[in-house]
């Protein structure tokens, strides 16, 4: 792909699209980025400008999308806004930062999708594939950008990526060698018009898949199977609730590999140090992804028994007066949520709310009256939330995170959990899922110091 000399407009400012105006201004590009945050918000503009390219803050004028050749959109911001309409309408072609990068990225592609469990697979599979001594880079939706790693690719390198289903709505010859799809449950339906238009972004996973490479499904998830279908690869399944005739399957306390060849442990619940059933689907995903690689199971057996998770998920912070407390940030819609109250057996104090992204909250009612003493809400979604668990455990507010950090502390009794799980995103009270959970712990490890709250 050729970008010297051509006008290349970078839209949003994230990131992902810092990274990509950069990668294009060094080589050749004229860059213009254009975000509708006010100049004043953004901070990487002065850095940006230092290397020759133009920054427009405030609005995406029009003008600016007629007169380029080519536009790269972050994640953040919607293809539906009407000057990608206008530009598409004109012939520009529009692509994301995931596209840029394929374009130019050497050797073999590990994506991860899904609506839960995409970060600690994806983290997972990066440790596996290390520890196994292959050549193994992690980026995308985890945090590095994936243009960020086009440099240190390689023709023998493997790279690992998160794939959100924002980042696939703008992809087109991303050729992704082994593709997992973990989940797809309601979510991002504030964005998508529907959940078939939500999982068709997350089936472009599959997009230009052959039938040399591989494709990892969940047999027990119903929209991961239907949209597994698209694909031309070598599908391999997992199940954590039934027996498969091919594929990888839990059985009692053993996870098993059956194929034509006849079956073999992997290993067992107690090599999981994770808490929770859908982590047992997770590490079935990841050694999926692992042996389509060429991983042993000797060295992913030893690489699982030492994961410790990755930070925002069933992350343990402390414990104070006999009182746990649970950083789930991470947990951004209903069923990651569901997912976290299954992880304990009872006594949980939950703190749910944020910004809400269309989905129903009653699907929680259930775990809600038979898991917890106590729910805490926040954020802009209370309401709606409070609403569909009205009459199951007794409702509490707070108006920020330490508040609701202390009063979980005060309602707790020794063996009870404070669990923050919110289901909802952050964008209301917090910059993103990170910054919520960090002002989580921070508000825990404050109240773990004053000596007024030890026994």
């Amino acid at each position: 792909m050729q970008v010297a000399g051509k006008h290349i407009l970078v839209v949003g400012l994230a990131r992902s699209g810092v990274a990509a105006a950069e990668f294009l201004a060094a080589r050749g590009a004229r860059v213009t980025v254009n975000d509708a945050k006010p100049e004043i918000e953004l901070k990487d503009a002065a850095s940006l400008r230092a290397k020759g390219i133009e920054v427009v803050g405030g609005a995406h004028p029009r003008e600016l999308f007629e007169q380029s050749d080519l536009i790269v959109v972050s994640p953040g911001v919607p293809l539906a806004l009407e000057p990608f309409q206008l530009a598409r309408a004109a012939g520009i072609p529009i692509i994301g930062e995931i596209e840029l990068a394929a374009r130019f990225l050497r050797g073999r592609l590990v994506g991860i999708t899904g609506s839960n469990g995409k970060t600690t697979v994806t983290t997972l599979i990066g440790e596996l594939l290390k520890d196994a001594g292959l050549p193994v880079q992690v980026g995308g939706n985890i945090g590095t950008p994936l243009i960020s790693l086009v440099e240190t690719s390689t023709d023998d390198s493997m790279t690992v990526v998160e794939l959100s289903s924002f980042q696939l709505e703008a992809v087109e010859r991303l050729h992704v060698n082994v593709a997992l799809l973990l989940n797809i449950t309601p979510d991002h339906l504030d964005r998508y018009d529907s959940m078939a238009d939500y999982a068709a972004a997350k089936a472009n996973i599959f997009r230009n898949q052959t039938a040399s490479d591989v494709a990892v499904l969940n047999a027990d998830n119903e929209w991961s199977m239907r949209e597994g279908e698209k694909t031309a690869a070598r599908r391999i399944c997992f199940s954590r609730l039934r027996e498969l005739g091919e594929g990888i399957f839990l059985r009692g306390e053993e996870i098993i590999e059956r194929s034509a060849t006849g079956e073999r442990v992997l290993l067992t619940r107690a090599d999981i140090p994770l808490p929770g059933d859908h982590n047992v689907e997770n590490v079935m995903a990841a050694l999926a992804a692992g042996l389509a690689c060429g991983a042993s199971v000797d060295s992913m057996r030893q690489t699982v028994r030492n994961f410790k998770g990755v930070e925002h998920r069933l992350e343990f912070v402390a414990e104070i007066n006999g009182v746990k407390f649970y950083n789930d940030s991470k947990a951004t819609n209903v069923d990651a949520a569901i997912k976290c109250l299954e992880a304990f057996a009872g006594g949980v104090i939950v703190i749910l709310g944020g910004k809400d992204k269309g989905g129903d909250y009653a699907p929680l009612a259930p775990l809600v009256r038979e898991r917890c003493e106590y729910v805490i809400l926040i954020g802009a979604a209370a309401d709606k939330i409070g609403a569909a668990l009205e009459g199951t455990k007794p409702l509490h507010r707070a108006a920020t995170m330490p508040e609701a950090v202390k009063l979980g502390l005060e309602l707790g009794q020794p063996g009870n959990v404070v669990l923050l799980a919110p289901a909802c995103a952050s964008f209301d009270m917090f910059d993103n899922y990170e910054h919520r959970g960090r002002v989580f712990k921070e508000a825990v490890k404050y109240l773990d110091s004053r000596s007024e709250f030890r026994l």
